[in-house]
């Protein structure tokens, strides 16, 4: 079955990346989770101790698109963790692309 999935990396601040990881492991990864956001893998990027990858599958990219609505518009996220987030990222860039489910598995193996 085909599903999609959401590549996002983050160019943080310099120094930033230590505050970055501890406040996406202890908020907004659970805050995700708990929306019903399927977090594939969330890790350090090996080219740069300042860059982080974020992965989440979608059903469609309607759904992708619903979802992320209601996150990032939900109380949950704008009075949690948004600003210390933000505080962290020079920039971000996404790509969406169709996924099987083996290569989803498999990337749910990255080490975090």
């Amino acid at each position: 079955m085909q599903r999609i999935i959401e590549i996002r990396t983050y160019q943080l601040k310099a120094g930033m990346a230590a505050q970055f990881r501890q406040t996406m492991l202890a908020a907004s990864l659970p805050l995700l989770r708990g929306a019903g956001t399927d977090v594939v893998a969330s890790c350090a990027s090996l080219h740069s101790a300042d860059a982080y990858v974020l992965i989440r599958a979608y059903d469609d990219l309607a759904q992708r698109r619903r979802s992320q609505d209601a996150f990032y518009s939900g109380a949950a996220w704008l009075d949690g963790p948004r600003d210390a987030v933000m505080a962290c990222i020079d920039s971000y860039t996404t790509a969406v692309l169709s996924a099987d489910g083996e290569l989803i598995d498999a990337l749910r193996r990255l080490p975090a």
